[in-house]
């Protein structure tokens, strides 16, 4: 599993070295823009409406936007002299708190901590102190030149910190409009509901639910390039479209029921025998 961080858990005097490892990744469908005539990815440039002409990386300045539309620069200097008095070494525990004290809306993104050579002691202890505790903690570390506030848990006997939304970073509730306040209801359109979520209530088990629109779209898109390998011959660059075709029809064979599965093999052998 690839290491995105490198640095050290801190609670109170104890220095546990640590890595950090994504948890999660993103399989969501991406899109390239073509040229529809060509088919040739389309690249963008940088504009200066004003001085109407292409602008190169090297006349490029960070500004922030103030609430009259004017812009104050900051230079690159003055960025790194700031995010210097930020230690990026380390996850500094605070506190310790209940999980269930904390909504889910301030959670954002897990990753696996595993211990660097010679931590494994401090690690383990850290873990079995929040399983006896039953707590979590709260940290702050920086992470892409960003502070980041964060929990610290056990999932499955492995450390997890979850980067977590700062309290003025969650918009106010009250603000959402249109929200009813009480509506009056009989018992029997209650009872109702409360007895059919009791019908659907079971276990939760993550493998029970896939994206459906994303094999369908998979499914879409390697009949398209079946289709488009018979009309004409492939070019040199074509391994990449064969290797993309070979690892679709194993994402949609995966998915397909056994009987699904065999089903071809079958028909085969009808019509060798009709034959």
């Amino acid at each position: 599993m690839h290491t995105m961080w490198k640095g050290s858990i801190r609670f109170g005097l104890v220095n546990i070295p640590i890595k950090l490892h994504t948890a999660t990744e993103d399989k969501g469908i991406h899109f390239r823009t073509l040229h529809k005539k060509c088919h040739t990815p389309i690249s963008y440039q940088k504009f200066c409406s004003t001085c109407e002409e292409v602008v190169g990386n090297e006349d490029i300045e960070k500004g922030f936007e103030t609430e009259n539309g004017e812009f104050i620069t900051v230079e690159e200097s003055e960025r790194k002299e700031i995010e210097q008095q930020f230690d990026a070494s380390g996850v500094d525990i605070l506190d310790f708190v209940k999980l269930d004290e904390i909504d889910p809306l301030y959670f954002k993104k897990s990753y696996y901590i595993s211990p660097q050579d010679g931590g494994e002691k401090a690690y383990a202890l850290l873990r079995s102190a929040l399983e006896e505790s039953k707590c979590i903690g709260i940290a702050t570390f920086v992470l892409r030149a960003k502070q980041q506030l964060a929990a610290l848990r056990i999932v499955d006997q492995c450390l997890v910190v979850e980067t977590m939304h700062f309290y003025d970073e969650v918009r106010d509730v009250k603000d959402v409009p249109n929200v009813p306040e009480r509506i009056d209801w009989s018992k029997k359109e209650l009872s109702t509901a409360l007895l059919l979520i009791d019908q659907l209530t079971k276990p939760f088990d993550p493998t029970a639910y896939k994206d459906e629109y994303r094999e369908a779209m998979l499914k879409q898109i390697s009949s398209k390039t079946t289709t488009k390998a018979k009309k004409k011959e492939p070019k040199k660059r074509a391994t990449t479209s064969t290797d993309l075709l070979e690892a679709l029809q194993a994402s949609i064979d995966r998915t397909k029921p056994k009987e699904q599965k065999k089903a071809p093999a079958r028909t085969r052998k009808k019509k060798e025998s009709s034959s």
